[in-house]
């Protein structure tokens, strides 16, 4: 099983519940487990709880802990923050699946993380 599907980012830094789309790529019997990833190296996901204040929060500590500048890479392209910033993140998670959906706790959901945006971010879930 290999699905695709694409995610349209608004800001530089941004976190978005895609829960539901992952559920979406996943086959009606499904089982076992699946891993999502995000095709970039300036793209992370995680899983958290998807509260809207929480949310903010995970950019606002980002942004904190990563500062914009002073990096060697930005003398390339000047996104060495994001790259950094996704780093702390992961670039994907395998999750279990049971009868076709997410087996996720009370409060958890797959956040993809943009770290360099806005972006079309390609996004994949396989197993």
């Amino acid at each position: 099983m290999h699905e695709r599907f694409e995610v349209t980012t608004d800001d530089r830094l941004q976190a978005i519940d895609i829960t539901d789309r992952v559920e979406d790529a996943l086959p009606a019997d499904a089982g076992g487990a699946r891993t999502v990833r995000s095709r970039h190296t300036t793209a992370g996901v995680v899983v958290n709880e998807a509260e809207s204040r929480l949310m903010d929060d995970i950019e606002t500590v980002l942004a904190e802990v990563v500062p914009d500048e002073g990096w060697h890479h930005d003398e390339i392209d000047d996104n060495a923050d994001s790259h950094l910033r996704a780093l702390l993140c992961g670039s994907g998670e395998t999750l279990p699946v049971r009868d076709g959906r997410l087996d996720l706790g009370t409060w958890e959901s797959v956040v993809l993380v943009e770290c360099d945006g806005p972006r079309t971010r390609t996004m994949e879930v396989f197993g």
